[in-house]
């Protein structure tokens, strides 16, 4: 990746401070709705299952099966959607796995880099990063085909953008959402500023950003184009802690990775648990 962490950031503060702000501000006056506050809905959260490992901390959907990604073990799993019956495991060539994508034919996975969660492995592997990176995997063997250092620096979510053949990541230290070319090694298209504590889980889905914050315990949908937040779901402190997070049929499946969203689990916690909550549809 060409773009260098000292460029990138000079970017992510210009883009923060004036072009997004900008944007978004020009839309919602443009439309009359400068004040107006988006509709905010309190998610009904159920447990389904458990994953197979202990710290689940990234989601992808796919009609054959759920992928679930492990922060500490690098274990990725395809689940039975209905049961959690395991139809796919290997150990992917990663490192503090926090988002994780299907697309292009390749799995793209967000990594956090040496943290928390890697430190509670009691051994290292030869792929261990002190840094943040997106890598590009095999499918079946996890396999690292490549990795690109990110600018930003950690990497949470990961999702890719079927219709249009683009991977969004999530910059938690810089609260953005990044729009990536695949097919031009990574190569940075555009950014989304989160107005949001820890942003975790990151979904494209209907043509929008979805975006679940780890601390703040929200989902929020948000205009790409704008920047404007257009739905918000809470979550209550006796929910189970929010992590990864993926989209399906109108449902919204999260993980609770163990570790707390802000480091500190809330009344709800429930670690290794798949949960999912209802989107509005008025």
């Amino acid at each position: 990746m060409e773009l260098k962490r000292r460029d990138f950031l000079g970017v992510a503060a210009a883009a923060g401070s004036a072009a997004f702000t900008s944007q978004a501000l020009r839309a919602q006056e443009a439309s009359g709705v400068a004040n107006m506050e988006a509709p905010t809905y309190k998610a009904k959260v159920e447990k389904l299952f458990k994953t197979p490992d202990r710290y689940p901390n990234a989601l992808e959907t796919m009609p054959d099966g759920l992928w679930v990604g492990d922060q500490v073990s690098e274990r990725v799993n395809k689940l039975d959607w209905k049961t959690g019956k395991v139809l796919e495991d290997f150990i992917a060539e990663a490192h503090n796995t926090s988002g994780i994508a299907v697309g292009g034919g390749y799995l793209w996975i967000g990594c956090n880099g040496a943290g928390t969660a890697a430190s509670k492995r009691p051994f290292d592997r030869p792929f261990d990063r002190r840094y943040g990176e997106v890598v590009k995997c095999d499918m079946k063997t996890g396999k690292q085909v490549k990795g690109y250092k990110s600018p930003w620096g950690s990497t949470h979510g990961t999702a890719y953008a079927h219709d249009t053949d683009k991977l969004w990541v999530v910059a938690p230290s810089q609260n953005l959402a990044l729009e990536l070319d695949p097919k031009d090694d990574l190569r940075l298209l555009r950014m989304v500023s989160l107005k949001m504590d820890t942003p975790h889980g990151i979904e494209w889905y209907g043509g929008k950003l979805w975006v679940l914050a780890a601390a703040g315990r929200v989902l929020h949908k948000i205009d790409p184009d704008s920047g404007k937040i257009l739905e918000i779901y809470t979550l209550a402190p006796t929910d189970p802690d929010p992590h990864g997070m993926c989209i399906k049929d109108d449902y919204v499946y999260y993980c609770d990775a163990g570790l707390g969203g802000g480091r500190t689990p809330s009344p709800g916690t429930s670690p290794q648990f798949i949960c999912r909550f209802p989107l509005n549809k008025a």
